[in-house]
């Protein structure tokens, strides 16, 4: 690999050890704080089981943050990644725990604005949505589940030294479970900017299993976060576990699993598939933030208390980080890409065209979309998203579906199918997806849509199915493998 893409790789795994340094006090900080599991038992814990969630499961958090913005140049995503990091590592440095969600969330819009991208506005409010919802769900979990061990511990006339006993090993196996969950829900934080200009190919291990592109990048960025743990978190478990509010054993245990509970639900892409199969109301996944969740359950349990033991002004201290964070990130952004362009001479995006070709018009029409209001603008061309958008919204107001639309149909590039490139990509496809890629060679295509229909018409394994839930995630497989292609075979 080029040593530049490892450089340009630095700032992601910066981002996963400010990650790693201060969202670990959120698994373990309670445990660490009460004294029940020393700190180098719970960094050990928490780095192993970060890295299997990581790996496993933290496909699905990244695909949403993904829709906020796709940032296509690798010097973006480094700039991008590197402002989220800093943020943090400077929120760190005070003791405060902020959500590495909203600072990677900023630099994204911080990198839309300088670039003059769209920033999906219906991805927004899901992901900021979340930032109200989470610990207010983190909240509920944690009163009925107190109130459980209580009554456990109460009628179970439990004697003290088994008692704690038992309350260091649930601590340990409630730090093991939230370490998985923060490795599966906040890696999309870590990496997920570099996804779309991933370095990486798929690969076999031993023949027995495959590393994805994205699983390699985010076994990278796991590994980051724990090389945090170890070294950073001890300042912020302390802030976590004996600043907010004083806390027994039982209690942080509830804490541990309250906030696990809550990154579970938001990465899960199994939890979602069962849901959806059961007609059941999903929820969505994204990455959540695991200080709001854990600073909720304590909150939740403080107010059931009657909230005497609260400690307003911390609180207060970190409810402001919160609100400055993702303003920060983006400021940060900005200006660091301003300077990388400008005085580094590096391209932070790639010139992304758009065009309303007869092609696009009629496609569009195919789909529902009042082409009648486009006349005057066919076969013009942008060269940027948001001028592209604007200048159709002045001719027809537009909802979040139709910018879709319009932005998937009207990308132009050039996609050049070759059979050396193939040979060179070390494609991981079924071998139908292969034969169909081959029965293309030599062929160009002019739109992404256009090279997505030659496919499907060469091998059902291409297909897309009807858009619904219980077909979300083969779908979502579909087009990672799509857009796979569309960098391999893109000439511009």
């Amino acid at each position: 690999m080029d040593l530049t893409v490892l450089l340009f790789l630095a700032s992601g795994l910066f981002l996963g050890w400010t990650l790693g340094a201060n969202d670990a006090a959120n698994v373990f900080g309670t445990a660490v704080g009460t004294r029940m599991v020393r700190f180098y038992t719970a960094a050990i814990v928490c780095s192993i089981f970060v890295i299997l969630g990581a790996v496993v499961s933290g496909g699905g958090a990244a695909h949403t943050l993904g829709k906020l913005g796709s940032v296509n140049a690798l010097p973006g995503a480094f700039m991008a990644a590197l402002a989220a990091g800093v943020t943090v590592y400077a929120m760190t440095r005070s003791g405060l725990p902020v959500s590495t969600t909203q600072a990677i969330v900023g630099a994204i819009i911080g990198w839309n604005l300088y670039s003059d991208s769209v920033t999906d506005a219906t991805a927004l409010v899901t992901i900021v949505s979340t930032w109200f919802v989470c610990p207010v769900l983190a909240g509920v979990v944690a009163v009925p589940l107190y109130k459980l061990v209580d009554w456990f511990v109460y009628f179970g006339k439990i004697h003290l030294l088994r008692l704690d006993a038992y309350t260091r090993a649930a601590l340990i196996a409630a730090g093991a479970f939230g370490a998985y969950s923060l490795g599966a829900n906040n890696i999309a934080n870590v990496m997920g900017v570099f996804v779309p200009v991933s370095p990486f190919t798929d690969f076999s291990v031993a023949g027995i299993f495959n590393l994805t592109s994205v699983q390699q990048l985010f076994l990278l960025g796991a590994i980051a976060i724990a090389v945090g743990i170890f070294t950073y978190s001890k300042k912020v478990m302390l802030t976590v576990g004996q600043d907010l509010a004083p806390m027994s054993p039982p209690v942080a245990w509830v804490v541990v699993v309250a906030h696990s509970v809550v990154l579970f639900l938001f990465a899960s892409e199994g939890l979602e598939r069962v849901l959806a199969q059961a007609g059941l109301p999903t929820i969505p996944l994204v990455p959540v933030s695991s200080s709001q969740a854990v600073v909720g359950a304590v909150i939740g349990l403080g107010l059931l208390k009657g909230g005497h033991g609260i400690r307003w002004r911390v609180l207060g201290a970190i409810g402001a980080g919160w609100i400055t964070t993702p303003i920060i990130s983006a400021f940060v952004c900005f200006v660091a890409l301003f300077f990388l362009e400008n005085v580094f001479n590096q391209q932070v995006a790639r010139v992304v065209r758009y065009d309303l070709s007869p092609q696009v018009i009629e496609r569009l029409a195919v789909e529902g979309f009042p082409v009648a209001s486009l006349a005057d603008l066919n076969g013009r061309r942008y060269f940027s998203a948001k001028k592209y958008l604007d200048v159709i919204d002045d001719q027809l107001p537009l909802d979040s579906d139709q910018r879709r639309l319009l932005l998937y149909y009207g990308e132009l590039g050039s996609y050049h199918i070759t059979s050396d490139t193939i040979r060179k990509g070390r494609l991981a496809l079924s071998r139908p997806q292969l034969d169909a890629v081959i029965a293309l060679d030599g062929r160009t295509y002019q739109y992404k849509w256009q090279l997505a229909e030659a496919l499907a018409r060469q091998s059902v394994d291409w297909r897309l199915k009807p858009t619904d839930v219980l077909n979300k995630h083969h779908n979502q497989r579909i087009n990672r493998r799509l857009d796979e292609l569309y960098r391999l075979f893109d000439r511009y």
